[in-house]
């Protein structure tokens, strides 16, 4: 198997197995073989490590640990078993941190333009570490949303043998004797505006809502992409279902530090594993368990990485044609809890497969492929967390991809938990330039039933940083008008976002996209069952508001933020800020 990606059909371009771990053909060789290297020795030496491990393998061990979310704070412990599990193996653990930008605490400010971006830094961070460290393989940990594409986007464009690991979901808090998430601490401000909760009422929630560490625990985008990840085959199988707070994780970082030396032996690498064919398998997994728009932005930079073409349209086909299973919130009534208690992610996938809705033949980081791995998975009875395929919620996907003369480049909404007469809305336009603008209508009334609120320049370019609109979403379905309006932008919404919320629209306003031509009282046409987004005006009349529109100048004109606005590229394509693997002449593993 180890020579071989069955996806394919044929000998997997990278597989160099290397059963005694010879460090001549190991990035490590550069800073550990040789009397020239001695003074990088002597570094090796000084942190306390004996000539036995100076001669091992090299294995980074990458966290986002930090103290600024419970996503994040138990990263560090996760971490500690890793490299147990690496030294048990016969590696040398190297840890090291990133940064991550935490969406729920970024969410509703300006501070939210630095979450997409942290994506791309994350990544790039950990590369510029293990190139300049010369680590053989890794293991990376993330907990928020952007940080466990970025940790895989990194793993993919080094391409040394790596193992993901999520660093789990938080356990559901308590209100008044009903499981909620902070997305209802979210609502609860909108119900707060409309008189419906009072201080104290919406003081109680937010004490409630989140009483452990972890990520979000609904099906929002960290669990969404958690579920990629093994999906997709970067991790462990069933290591993206434990609470961040129970002691099963620690045994699958354990497990996790043992199988990245175990895919040093064999010579499996990222790119042997993902593969066109396990980019479509991770869409499906997103679809069936209608989980965050932001995977169609996530699962394209990863394959960018790759240099595999997958774009939104991509996605958008794979998710119109796959069955909605999972019931979790925000759109369904279960949290990640309860998914693990009943199997986990594994449940989802065996269901797939057996459906051939997979693609089994996929090699993933157990040296076996999806098939195999799943082939004892028993489909658990008397609940209804997971549904069979047969009886399904919906026949098609609980995310669902637009197009249309007011997106060419295509836009995504959420469609799970939506009443099926519901997915047709024609609206007049009420036009905002910023998310701030729009917050403050909605919380003062200053909108009608029947509106489509637009958010525009909030694209990777225009905002920059293409934000999410959590505190806007959540905000209407506080005041109770979820279902009476719709809302587009060319920025994203959090996972935890439900009703009619479309977002991605492509292009962006920042560059002329006709997202920016509209005007208040344009009519709007958003169908969701034909995957369509208008609005009602001519070409020609699009093509005289194009002539008079001018670009905008945003605030951010140095920094970080304006970096990341001369790098960017459009949302279709993943909202990527280099080239990628196309371009490559060689990767990291290969020097």
């Amino acid at each position: 198997m180890a020579g071989k990606n069955k996806a394919s059909g044929k000998k997997a371009k990278g597989l160099h197995p290397n059963p005694t771990l010879d460090k001549s053909k190991m990035p490590s060789r550069y800073v550990t073989v040789g009397p020239e290297r001695a003074p990088h020795r002597s570094y090796l030496y000084a942190m306390g490590l004996s000539e036995k491990h100076v001669k091992q393998p090299l294995v980074g061990v990458a966290t986002c640990w930090n103290e600024a979310a419970p996503c994040n704070i138990s990263l560090n412990r996760q971490a500690q078993a890793v490299k147990k599990g690496v030294d048990a193996a016969g590696g040398t653990p190297r840890e090291f941190t990133t940064i991550t930008v935490t969406d729920g605490i970024a969410m509703g400010h300006q501070g939210m333009k630095s979450s997409l971006a942290s994506r791309d830094l994350i990544a790039d961070s950990v590369e510029l570490t293990m190139r300049g460290h010369c680590y053989d393989a890794m293991v990376t940990l993330a907990g928020c949303d952007k940080s466990l594409p970025g940790m895989m986007m990194s793993m993919l464009r080094l391409n040394v043998p790596s193992v993901f690991m999520y660093g789990g979901s938080i356990l559901p808090g308590k209100f008044r004797g009903k499981d909620v998430t902070v997305v209802d601490v979210f609502e609860g401000v909108g119900m707060h505006a409309a008189g419906k909760f009072s201080d104290a009422d919406l003081h109680e929630l937010e004490c409630a809502a989140c009483p452990s560490a972890g990520s979000c625990g609904g099906q929002f985008t960290a669990n969404t992409m958690a579920c990629v990840s093994e999906a997709i085959g970067l991790a462990l199988p069933g290591s993206a279902g434990s609470p961040a707070p129970y002691e099963s994780r620690d045994e699958y970082a354990v497990a996790s530090g043992e199988a990245v030396m175990n895919l040093l032996k064999l010579g499996i690498r990222p790119r042997d594993i993902v593969t066109r064919e396990s980019l479509e398998n991770a869409a499906v997994v997103v679809a069936a368990t209608g989980g965050s728009t932001n995977a169609a932005l996530h699962l394209p930079a990863m394959a960018h990485e790759c240099g595999i073409k997958f774009d939104l349209f991509d996605v958008a086909k794979i998710f119109k044609k796959t069955p909605y299973i999972a019931d979790l919130k925000p759109g369904g009534k279960y949290v990640a809890l309860d998914m693990f208690r009943i199997g986990g992610i594994p449940v989802v996938i065996k269901e797939l497969l057996d459906n051939k809705m997979l693609n089994g033949d996929c090699l993933t980081v157990t040296g076996k492929t999806l098939a195999e791995n799943h082939k004892d998975v028993k489909f658990p009875d008397n609940q209804d967390v997971v549904y069979r395929v047969k009886n399904c919620i919906t026949p098609t996907g609980g995310v669902v991809g637009l197009k249309g003369n007011l997106a060419p480049d295509g836009a995504i909404v959420k469609v799970a938990g939506m009443e099926q007469d519901k997915l047709v809305f024609r609206g007049r336009a009420r036009c905002f330039d910023s998310e701030e603008e729009c917050f403050d209508a909605v919380v003062n009334g200053k909108f009608k039933t029947g509106d489509v609120l637009v958010i525009r320049y909030e694209g990777p370019k225009g905002g920059p940083g293409m934000r999410e609109m959590l505190s806007t979403t959540a905000a209407l379905y506080g005041l109770g008008v979820g279902d009476k309006v719709a809302l587009i932008t060319d920025g994203r919404f959090s996972g935890g976002t439900r009703g009619f919320c479309i977002g991605h629209v492509g292009p962006e306003a920042a560059v002329g996209g006709p997202i920016g031509l509209l005007k208040n009282g344009d009519m709007i046409v958003i169908d969701a069952r034909k995957g369509i987004l208008n609005v009602e005006l001519s070409e020609k009349e699009l093509k005289s508001r194009r002539k008079k529109w001018r670009p905008r100048r945003t605030d951010y004109q140095s920094g970080a933020l304006w970096k990341y606005a001369q790098l960017v590229g459009p949302a279709v394509d993943g909202a990527v800020t280099h080239p990628g693997g196309k371009a490559e002449t060689h990767t990291f593993v290969d020097i």
